[in-house]
């Protein structure tokens, strides 16, 4: 992301909140050399040989990227605490106690091998809004807090248990760690036994910015500096797994096996077709896959995957799903069954009745059995 884009985007919030300041102010400027050093120093927790970040969340890189970010938060000038979810929360009051509290910021957990930005530019960015008022005595009306959420590349916990709170099944999701979320909320600091009152009911915040890369390249093939956000994706989380016969791999002739990764590869193949002959900004994608036994000898048995689809319009997102679970008519010459079912649904911009917000990903599941194998399924 370019210097320059982040200047302005700063430029942008410090002129937003100009209204919120109880006392005339002389012009704001942040201090761009100061963000890029932050980034490059919160960099190298979670350090990997490709130029990138593995600071995955409840993971030692991850712990110290937050004591980092709180010693920044601390030398802004902000009260900091941690939420019993985790979140770090640096306040700084405003003059009119009465009014509610304005939010910035975003995360510094990353995914594997993920990139420096991410998260970061708007987490450090917010902490440089807090240092800039607080180097010019600039007092806003607002409380202002800066606001670092807990694993939002694990599934966006520490917003969704501010939003929405928490149950037994969220915890014990076994996040990438290795941890569940129960033991990494510990791990952080957080704390489980208060942990309903990290949930903030509706209405109670005045507003909330945050600073974000550009995770595509629309905005630089445009050459435009600044994007504006039009709306919030629902996304379709769904697990499938096929299963097979593991067999020889030297022994077993062609024609007779019975290969679960061969038909994960074409179940993958159908999905960019699906997704790509709607009109529209609709994305699909198998971001990751399981193959057992794993073995150069020997045929795969069983294929595990992890489909995902979003979409602005909820209409779009079931259409898609439907047209890819029809893949089992394509397949019925080769003799081979495949039955798909929604396992998650994320949403913040459709119908949250119909399309709630969960982490039910390591719930539903769909087997796939190949000839002669009874179709079964798990929930």
């Amino acid at each position: 992301m370019k210097v320059r884009q982040k200047f302005l985007l700063l430029v942008l919030f410090l002129l937003s909140i100009v209204p919120a300041v109880a006392q005339s102010v002389p012009s704001l400027r942040v201090n761009g050399q100061r963000i890029m050093q932050h980034l490059q120093a919160l960099a190298e927790f979670g350090k990997n040989p490709q130029g990138g970040v593995s600071r995955v969340a409840y993971t030692d890189a991850d712990r110290q990227g937050r004591e980092y970010a709180t010693r920044l938060m601390r030398d802004a000038g902000l009260d900091v605490v941690i939420d019993p979810a985790g979140n770090i929360v640096g306040s700084r009051a405003g003059s009119d106690s009465s009014l509610k509290p304005l939010l910035i910021g975003s995360h510094i957990d990353s995914v594997p091998e993920g990139g420096n930005y991410d998260g970061d530019v708007g987490s450090l960015s917010a902490i440089e809004v807090a240092q800039v008022l607080t180097e010019s005595g600039t007092k806003l009306r607002h409380p202002l807090q800066v606001i670092i959420f807990q694993n939002e590349e694990g599934g966006t916990i520490g917003s969704h248990i501010i939003g929405a709170g928490f149950d037994d099944k969220l915890l014990n999701i076994r996040s990438q760690s290795g941890k569940t979320i129960r033991e990494g909320i510990q791990f952080i600091g957080g704390d489980l036994s208060r942990l309903a009152q990290a949930q903030r009911p509706a209405g109670s915040i005045a507003g909330y910015f945050e600073l974000h890369i550009e995770q595509g390249g629309n905005l630089e093939q445009e050459k435009i500096d600044i994007g504006v956000v039009e709306g919030i994706v629902g996304i379709l989380h769904s697990d499938l797994t096929i299963e097979g016969f593991a067999n020889h791999a030297g022994t077993t002739p062609m024609n007779q096996r019975h290969d679960a990764l061969l038909s994960a590869a074409r179940f993958i193949e159908k999905v960019n077709l699906v997704v790509t002959s709607i009109p529209g900004r609709q994305v699909g994608t198998v971001g990751w896959i399981r193959v057992q036994p794993g073995a150069y000898n020997v045929i795969p048995g069983k294929t595990v995957l992890g489909l995902e689809l979003r979409d602005l319009d909820e209409k779009k997102i079931e259409d898609m799903f439907t047209r890819i679970r029809g893949v089992t008519a394509d397949w019925r010459s080769e003799q081979h069954s495949l039955q798909l079912h929604r396992s998650c649904a994320e949403s913040s911009g459709v119908d949250r009745q119909k399309f709630s917000k969960t982490h039910c990903r390591h719930g539903k599941t769909a087997r796939t059995q190949h000839q002669g194998y009874a179709q079964r399924r798990r929930t």
